[in-house]
């Protein structure tokens, strides 16, 4: 049954890699390929009760994404319907490209261990959108923002999802995966930054607008209300956590009914073509993307239910035996296969007996799975996001970006066990 359902599972991989090439939407073929593993599991099971209990369970985890990531991109979309952005753009003076882009990853990096990778990412690639007129720029801009993102998120306990596990399970202490981490994923992020500045150079110019409505008059104040707001409440996001222990998707979704309510009142004595709110904006939502986030994540689950991933796991640590050898791997690996099965199969695997709070093994993990995911685009929440909403290729990523990613991946893993 392993067998059959991973090469479903590669199957499946490789023509959402080629989507550009045989014309079907990665969405269709990514649910596709969860459905089918999930088939070839239930078709081989004695157990379907039990069966029916792991999909359950990985439902409820998988729909906490989803939520999450509606209410992330319906909140940007409203800051971006009422020209927000321009709060940022209008404090952006410089026109040099190279300039551009240090300043966007910088302001990446540091956001992403504030808000998160995912998060962070949506909200810049937008950013970047409303300042590049030139696509081919556009792109190089989204593949730093998205190395940038992961690197920022992996040395902070919120920044990642997969931090956070190992912040909540007590592997790692708040200050102390600062302290330790935050050179390796700062060097993660600024060898792949020189290298791609190297790509980039000249003037730019802002990307016009295209029709009446981009250039309507939208008061200041309203401007300013609805991006403030809507920052905050996705800053908002890490408070409402850890002061409830709530999922973070209860979060934004509290953020984003507070915004959609403050919305409402601001135009409600409007003309209904005038009115600007999310019960309008939410049809522009990238649905698509979010699809295909669900059929990654199914079919990768299916992999950890039937114990792939573990046994996985479980022959690198055999076969290989240096912690750091099999950290460094399973970050490689995390561009595959998503990181958070990969995480927690690391976790069942090793207990805090042998490997107790802060000990090393549990930092660079926390660094290898954190970065490890820019090495392809559809490595990680962020680069997946950045792909739904830039349209960025595959292929595209793996030649311009990949290499790059992977040189700053290995100079970070490097300073972290330099410094140990």
């Amino acid at each position: 049954m392993n067998t059959i359902l991973i090469i479903a599972f590669i199957i499946g991989y490789t023509f959402i890699a080629i989507e550009n090439k045989i014309h079907i939407n990665k969405a269709a073929t990514a649910l596709f390929t969860g459905v089918i593993c999930w088939t070839i599991y239930a078709i081989f099971s004695t157990d379907i009760e039990h069966l029916i209990l792991q999909l359950g369970e990985h439902t409820g985890s998988i729909s906490q994404i989803l939520f999450f990531l509606i209410g992330a991109m319906t909140i940007v979309e409203l800051i971006d319907s009422h020209d927000g952005f321009e709060v940022i753009t209008k404090q952006i003076t410089t026109k040099n490209k190279r300039r551009l882009l240090w300043i966007i990853s910088f302001i990446t990096f540091f956001l992403s261990a504030v808000l998160d990778n995912l998060t962070t990412a949506i909200v810049m690639v937008t950013l970047i959108r409303k300042l590049l007129q030139d696509k081919n720029d556009r792109m190089l801009f989204v593949g730093m923002i998205v190395i940038a993102a992961n690197s920022g998120g992996a040395w902070s306990p919120i920044g990642d999802v997969t931090t956070t596990m190992l912040w909540i399970g007590g592997q790692i202490t708040t200050v102390n995966i600062i302290l330790k981490l935050f050179l390796p994923s700062l060097v993660s992020m600024v060898i792949p930054l020189i290298l791609i500045s190297f790509m980039i150079k000249g003037q730019f110019t802002e990307k016009k607008k295209s029709n009446e409505k981009d250039i309507s008059i939208i008061p200041r104040f309203e401007k300013n209300i609805v991006f403030f707001l809507g920052i905050s409440a996705l800053i908002f996001v890490p408070v409402f956590k850890t002061i409830t222990h709530l999922p973070p998707f209860m979060g934004i979704l509290i953020g984003l009914s507070v915004l959609w309510i403050v919305t409402e009142m601001l135009h409600k004595k409007k003309e209904q073509e005038q009115k600007i709110t999310v019960a309008k904006v939410i049809r522009r939502i990238d649905i698509p993307s979010i699809l295909f986030f669900l059929g990654i994540l199914i079919a990768v689950a299916a992999l950890e239910s039937t114990g792939v991933l573990k046994s996985l796991a479980t022959t690198m640590s055999d076969s290989i035996g240096d912690l750091r050898l099999i950290s460094i791997s399973l970050g490689v690996l995390s561009a595959i296969i998503d990181n958070v099965p990969l995480v927690a199969a690391t976790m069942g695997m090793y207990d805090l007996q042998t490997f107790p709070t802060d000990h090393y093994f549990w930092e660079f993990i926390a660094y290898c799975a954190g970065t490890g995911g820019s090495l392809l685009i559809i490595g990680s929440a962020a680069g997946v996001a950045a792909m739904g909403i830039e349209k960025i290729d595959f292929f595209w990523y793996l030649k311009k970006i990949s290499l790059w990613a992977l040189i700053g991946y290995l100079a970070g893993a490097a300073v972290y066990i330099l410094f140990l």
